[in-house]
């Protein structure tokens, strides 16, 4: 009996390794559920190239936007567990995982963490006319008139409502959401005083920071944001331990064998750690992570947590 549990678990290494130095046989796929040019889609395309090079095959991206992401994570789900397609999981993944309506998938049990790639920073911007100069200002014009400073998002549901939401609950503070349908409008509203302030990442709206448009009132992460050193975190500023920063990381669908996890794991954290990447990387605003598929599907399980709180305080409803 031990002889044969033996040569088992041997058979079972020896096909572990040679699949390890098959993986990958054709070239890899990975599904950006949004459109081109944004944050996840610019993310994505700075890791592909390394990416690529390591593993000896076409690293692809497939935009597949729809459904506030759903489209491009259905597709990955139900997609063979080989490895050769991934998803970029984000905020907006964690938080559809408890606000989406009908999904054919759960991010717990229908895919497989491969690496955290990035944490992003989110920055609360402010238009010029809004009378406040730093977040105690705001704070205190919100609680002296509750519902009067509005906010945009990207939204119902998306990632800056719900981190505006998290920023209310705990500030202990009343703003009125303004949705839109895409960052884009949602800026441009702000831009144009139609709304006060804002959520957003810091890469959609630094350009308007350091041409004066908007004002800087606080980075939504623990730590400052080398580009913008002088702007406080808002956890400093008045909102002890306030976090709001978003994610990007490569799942796979479940069931997808442990060295191809691996494999990809290792160019993943390889590529992370390459000097222009990473200084792309950081000049988006964003810190690069890497770390085990371990380390990342704690991180996922503490993000699906921590946004199904926030939809739940506030009984948010998606569109």
């Amino acid at each position: 009996m031990r002889s044969r549990l033996a040569f088992l678990a041997a058979s079972m290494l020896i096909c572990t390794h040679a699949f390890a130095q098959d993986f990958p046989i054709r070239p890899i796929r990975v599904v950006v559920p949004f459109p081109p040019g944004g944050g996840t889609d610019v993310v994505a395309r700075t890791m592909a190239p390394k990416m690529s090079e390591l593993l000896g095959q076409p690293v692809i991206i497939d935009n597949r936007a729809g459904a506030g992401g759903n489209t491009g994570t259905e597709a990955v789900a139900k997609s063979a567990p080989d490895g050769h397609t991934l998803l970029v999981a984000s905020a907006a993944t964690a938080i559809n995982t408890t606000l989406g309506k009908n999904l054919s998938w759960d991010l717990s049990k229908d895919f497989a963490p491969v690496v955290l790639l990035v944490i992003n920073q989110s920055l609360l911007v402010a238009h010029p006319s809004v009378p406040v100069s730093n977040l105690k200002d705001l704070l205190a014009l919100a609680k002296a008139k509750p519902w009067y400073v509005t906010y945009a998002s990207y939204g119902n549901g998306s990632s800056a409502h719900l981190v505006a939401e998290l920023f209310k609950m705990m500030a202990g503070v009343d703003l009125l959401h303004i949705p839109y349908k895409g960052a884009a409008p949602a800026v441009n509203d702000l831009l144009g005083g139609q709304v006060n302030v804002m959520f957003s990442d810091v890469a959609a709206v630094l350009p308007h920071v350091k041409a004066g448009k908007v004002k800087a009132l606080g980075i939504g992460s623990l730590r400052r944001f080398d580009g913008l050193p002088d702007v406080p975190t808002i956890s400093e500023a008045g909102v002890p331990d306030f976090e709001g920063g978003g994610f990007l990381g490569l799942v796979a669908p479940t069931g997808t064998p442990r060295a191809a996890v691996a494999a990809l794991n290792t160019a993943a954290v390889k590529s992370l750690a390459v000097p222009e990447v990473r200084e792309r990387l950081v000049a988006l605003a964003t810190f690069p992570i890497g770390e085990t598929p371990e380390y990342f599907g704690r991180h996922l399980r503490s993000e699906i947590d921590k946004w199904a709180r926030v939809i739940r305080a506030g009984n948010i409803r998606a569109d």
